[in-house]
Parts: structure tokens; C-alpha cells; sequence
């Protein structure tokens, strides 16, 4: 991906999708001053042929991954850097995201405390892309490791909630098993603006919803590692579904989760999916496998998986992503967009900067084909190609 320094003044869109209306907006300028959106107004009479400005057949707020472990060859747990940040972040632009929370998935002790650390330098340095940061675990349950390493997963403790707690820069997600918290650290952790999600675990319906009354916010990969729904106990994934306020992030590759529950999720938490890559090192990379604690990873059909078939992380796109789901749900694109750029920045509480092409909203727009490939991305106004 080459990338242009040049910050634009104006971005022409052949269609736009401004999260805000079901369908799409034809020939629309959008203006942009000081990494902010201006303006949003019909293009005049041939102002879209100009060739020094920015166009494309479609435009969107701009993509936001919440879960995205590595990406360009790099991985977040490997090298938690933020030389690794600046290459996950390209490697996720090439699928049209904009913003990504890199993920830390579970390690030994404390060593995310190097992932917060790293985040928080990217951010304040300002490294293009990155959001926040995302911790899933170790706070989990251990009858639900999926890929993470059992020996690393562990009982949150008060030095956890001290480190977590301390002021960060941007929005922090983190990922838990509610069974397993200890009493009063829920309401701690959302008193003090963290977004806490429920995965890896096999919390009942019934403690999903007691969470959700003392903050919980949504549920990582929606159907995959959490309790499933059974016509006695509906677990996370019943709860979810029942729940007027939770979100949930899905990863829609074709092989996380199936075509008929992706129709279901749709349809039920249609303003509260939120479409993420869960994406690994080999995103945008020439990479076909590498070794993620003590196991290889390979890469195989679209697939990444160990030796005994368990996915680890996937192989996928956020434009992809958003093309299977409109396949597989029958989805409109303007409701299949917002999955990817509104929703999520609900879901983080940034619904007033991002998420939206509006005035006043942060100029982060993601550019596409007429086929919903992606082309450019806009974060904060600056340009990158791809």
C-alpha cells in the first residue's frame, strides 16, 4: 500500500453511505478541514470529474475492526512494539478498515500491561489506525481456551484492575469470562470507562444477564467459544440474542460461523453486530503459517488452524467480510456497512466522532468498488491508497 501525506480537501462519492439513511446517496461532496468533516452536499454539475480530487464509487464512514491480533506479517502477542502496530494497522487498511483496537490475546503474568503500554505510545505519537487496544483475557474461563494457552488464563486480581483501570488515551476494550470475576470488579472496570465484553466463557443466560444490569457491553465472536443456546438454558449466545442492549462482535469468513446464524444475528441485533476480523499475522502478508504457543498455525483453504483442526484467529478481510455477509443474510449494504463503521463506534461510545459521515464527525471514510472492494481509506483525513 502506498500512502499520500497529502490530507484532501474534498472526497467525491458516486454513492454515499452515510450510516444515517438506508440507501445510499448519490454524487455528494464531502468537504474536509483539520482531519474533520466540513460539509456533506450534492455535487455540482461536473465538480466530480475533477482529477485532483479524491473519488470513488462509494464511500462510507470509515471501518472500525475491534478485534484484530496481527496483520502485514506482524503480530500483536509476538511483538507487542509499535513498529507492529503501524504494520498491523496497513495490513488491516488494505480491507478498508480505518480504525483498529489491536488485540492481546491471553500471556502469561502480566504481559499485557506491555500491550497497554505500546497502545498507549502509539496513540499519543500518533500512529494512523490505532483506536484503542483490545485485551482478550486472560481473564477467561478455562473450559473455554479455544486457541489461548490454558496455563496463561487466570482470576482477574486487584493489581489487574489498578493496571487496567489507570488512565489510557483511548478507548479500552477487554474481554472476560463473568463466571469467573470477582465480586465487585465488573462495576470497577465500567466505572472507569473500560468497555467489557463477555467471550471464553460459560457464563448462563442468567449471568450474562445480571452482567449486563452492572455494564457489561456486548460479547466477543458472537457463537464462538461462549455457551451455546439449548431449549432449557439459552447461554451467552440466547442472552445476546434476547437482549435489547448488548453488542457482539461476529466474524463473518465463512468458517467461524455459519451462513444461517449469521441471517439469525443479523436480523435480531441488526443496530448491535458489529463485524470484526479477529485477523492474524498472515493478513495481507505473503505468510501461510507460523507457530502461536508451541502450536503451528496453518494456513490452508482460508482456514488457519492447528494440527488438531481448531481455528486460531482468522484469514479475512473487514471488505470481505462485509461482502460475505450481505451473500449470506440477503443484508442491504447500507445496514451490512454500519455493521462495519456505526455499530462498533456504538459499541466503543465514540458514536459522536465516528461511524458517521456528518459534519463535525471525524474525517474517517473508507472508499470501495462498485463490488464493495476496498480502494482507499481516510483516517483523520489523511490518505492512504491502496
Amino acid at each position: 500500500m502506498a500512502e499520500n501525506e497529502v490530507r484532501p480537501g474534498r472526497v467525491f462519492a458516486r454513492v454515499l453511505y452515510d450510516g444515517l439513511t438506508p440507501v445510499g446517496l448519490p454524487n455528494r461532496i464531502i468537504e474536509l478541514s483539520g482531519g474533520r468533516i466540513v460539509a456533506v452536499r450534492p455535487a455540482e454539475t461536473g465538480e466530480g470529474d475533477d482529477p485532483a480530487m479524491v473519488s470513488a464509487d462509494v464511500v462510507a464512514a470509515g471501518f472500525i475492526d475491534l478485534q484484530i491480533n496481527g496483520a502485514g506479517g506482524a503480530q500483536f502477542n509476538f511483538d507487542p512494539s509499535v513498529a507492529t502496530l503501524a504494520l498491523m494497522a496497513n495490513g488491516a487498511r488494505q480491507g478498508g478498515t480505518a480504525h483498529i483496537l489491536p488485540t492481546f490475546i491471553s500471556a502469561p503474568q502480566a504481559e499485557y500491561r506491555k500491550a497497554l503500554a505500546t497502545a498507549r505510545e502509539a496513540i499519543l505519537s500518533g500512529v494512523p489506525g490505532i483506536l484503542g487496544v483490545h485485551l482478550e483475557g486472560p481473564f477467561l474461563s478455562p473450559q473455554r481456551p479455544g486457541i489461548h494457552h490454558p496455563h496463561a488464563i487466570r482470576p482477574m486480581t486487584s493489581a489487574d484492575i489498578s493496571a487496567m483501570t489507570a488512565d489510557f488515551p483511548g478507548p479500552l476494550l477487554v474481554t472476560v469470562a463473568p463466571e469467573y470475576l470477582p465480586d465487585g470488579s465488573l462495576e470497577t472496570l465500567v466505572k472507569a470507562g473500560i468497555t467489557v465484553f463477555a467471550g471464553h466463557s460459560m457464563a448462563t443466560s442468567q449471568a450474562i444477564a445480571e452482567a449486563e444490569t452492572l455494564g457489561l457491553r456486548g460479547v466477543t465472536h458472537l457463537f464462538n467459544a461462549m455457551s451455546q443456546m439449548t431449549g432449557r438454558e439459552p447461554g451467552i449466545v440466547g442472552a445476546v440474542l434476547a437482549s435489547d442492549r448488548l453488542y457482539a462482535g461476529i466474524i463473518a469468513d465463512r468458517h467461524h460461523v455459519a451462513p444461517e446464524n449469521l441471517w439469525i444475528a443479523a436480523r435480531l441485533l441488526p443496530d448491535r453486530l458489529c463485524l470484526v476480523t479477529d485477523a492474524m499475522m498472515t493478513l495481507a502478508s505473503k505468510l501461510n503459517q507460523f507457530t502461536l504457543n508451541g502450536q503451528t498455525i496453518r494456513l490452508d483453504g482460508g482456514r488457519l488452524t492447528n494440527a488438531q483442526g481448531t481455528l486460531a484467529g482468522a484469514h479475512v478481510a473487514m471488505d470481505e467480510s462485509l461482502r460475505n455477509m450481505i451473500a449470506c443474510t440477503g443484508l442491504p449494504i447500507a445496514a451490512a456497512l454500519n455493521m462495519a463503521s456505526r455499530n462498533p463506534a456504538m459499541a466503543l461510545g465514540m458514536h459522536h466522532e465516528l461511524g458517521l459521515v456528518r459534519v463535525g464527525y471525524r474525517a474517517s471514510l473508507t472508499l470501495l468498488s462498485t463490488d464493495l472492494r476496498a480502494k482507499a481509506v481516510l483516517v483523520d483525513g489523511q490518505h492512504f491508497r491502496i
